[in-house]
């Protein structure tokens, strides 16, 4: 749980990095249609929620900073008894004064008015330049009357890129219940299923769990559709021999998972499974050893890179050089992807890899970072062993770095040849 003075401190450091003499807004998520009259589950901005905690719509967040003093002004959505009805109840102005630690509330039809008083002689306007609101579209008309405009989210994102012990303490809360969805669908017998059985059974462990949302749509992939990164239509039918590529991550309270586990569908791996498997495996093992601070993410690829090429020129996949290889990208084909992405209120935090002089940024004690090598090999691709053919295989764990390393927050869930085995044995 994070507590309201956590998010009054990111307030107070948002304010330490604007320019005297500005004024600064941030609009919460708008609700989303569906399908003619009806919406999506209302989720609210991630960066909304990461300075206020607040989860209703139609409302803004405005900073004020002076010479002289800093104010927060939080605009809700006033309560009205025919809305509350249809909508469900909201908080109002009152009861948001009471919550949150900010000086002043009003409603959010109050906002111009408000706006416009505290507009005086300010000389910076930032707002989310390239955020798509409603309410930025006036954002933008009135930034042409401040002598300079900037955009906040930069100054917001770095903030994610470390997690605090509470922050922490959700990830893993959030990594124990898409711990059981795997386990689930690991002890389950495959034999006539299809790809959806295997992701109802997932999104029902969730929901089971008080993880009422994935944290994206969940990846079930048998045999060569693994070969497909981002494949979601999950229809396919299980078929004996063949692997599982399952991709899944729930959010709960915010926070997100995102785990990648391939199993058999008949319980054991083949011997060339087995060999691919081993390959990225050990890939993934290696690289997560490496992980400490100061330590940068394009070693950790250039290592994942240079450890998949010279496993594949041993079983044949690839043949040459391995420096050559990898400096003519022919590794490419068969593991196209980055090594891992941050992690953390978004499955994909938008934290920056860089800093503003365009240096990559080190890993330091909090991030949050995903390690995932994989190999895919197309079913077509006569350029390689007929035995390693259609299988695709990704393994993905979620790594917190510490002071002196780092720790696996998802080391819990099955992933060893035997243990992936055993947990499909039980049925």
């Amino acid at each position: 749980m994070i507590l309201e003075s956590e998010y009054k401190k990111r307030r107070d450091k948002v304010f330490k990095k604007l320019a005297k003499s500005s004024l600064a807004v941030l609009f919460s998520a708008e609700a989303v249609t569906r399908s003619h009259d009806t919406e999506h589950p209302y989720r609210q901005d991630s960066n909304f929620y990461y300075l206020t905690g607040f989860k209703e719509d139609n409302a803004i967040l405005l900073f004020v900073k002076s010479s002289t003093k800093c104010k927060t002004i939080l605009f809700v959505q006033k309560k009205e008894k025919t809305l509350e009805l249809w909508n469900g109840k909201r908080l109002g102005e009152k009861e948001a004064k009471k919550r949150f630690l900010v000086d002043e509330v009003y409603a959010t039809k109050d906002f111009k008015k408000i706006f416009l008083e505290y507009r005086g002689k300010k000389k910076n306007l930032y707002y989310e330049q390239n955020a798509k609101k409603s309410g930025l579209k006036k954002m933008i008309k009135i930034a042409k009357s401040f002598q300079a405009e900037h955009d906040i989210l930069p100054l917001i994102q770095k903030m994610r890129l470390y997690k605090s012990a509470a922050e922490i303490e959700l990830i893993r809360e959030s990594i124990a219940i898409t711990a059981k969805a795997h386990h689930r669908v690991m002890n389950i017998a495959k034999k006539g299923r299809y790809e959806y059985h295997l992701q109802a059974e997932i999104e029902h462990e969730f929901k089971m769990n008080a993880a009422y949302s994935d944290a994206y749509t969940s990846i079930v992939a048998c045999g060569n559709n693994a070969n497909t990164l981002h494949y979601i239509e999950n229809s396919k039918a299980l078929e004996s021999g063949e692997l599982i590529l399952i991709d899944a991550g729930c959010e709960h309270n915010y926070y997100a998972s995102d785990i990648t586990r391939t199993i058999p569908v008949n319980g054991a791996f083949s011997e060339a499974q087995k060999e691919l498997y081993m390959l990225v495996l050990e890939t993934q093992l290696q690289i997560i050893r490496m992980i400490k601070p100061f330590v940068k993410r394009s070693h950790l690829q250039e290592s994942a890179e240079r450890l998949l090429t010279k496993g594949m020129v041993e079983l044949g996949i690839l043949s040459g050089d391995i420096k050559e290889l990898i400096k003519k990208q022919k590794h490419k084909k068969y593991y196209p992807h980055g090594i891992g992405h941050w992690m953390g209120i978004d499955v994909h935090d938008p934290a920056p890899y860089r800093d503003a002089k365009n240096q990559e940024i080190p890993l330091q004690k909090g991030m949050v970072l995903t390690i995932e090598p994989g190999l895919y090999i197309d079913t077509n691709d006569k350029s390689v062993p007929k035995k390693y053919r259609g299988i695709g295989i990704r393994i993905e764990d979620n790594i917190l770095v510490t002071k002196d390393g780092c720790e696996n927050l998802s080391s819990a869930i099955a992933k060893s040849i035997e243990e992936v085995e055993a947990m499909c044995a039980k049925d």
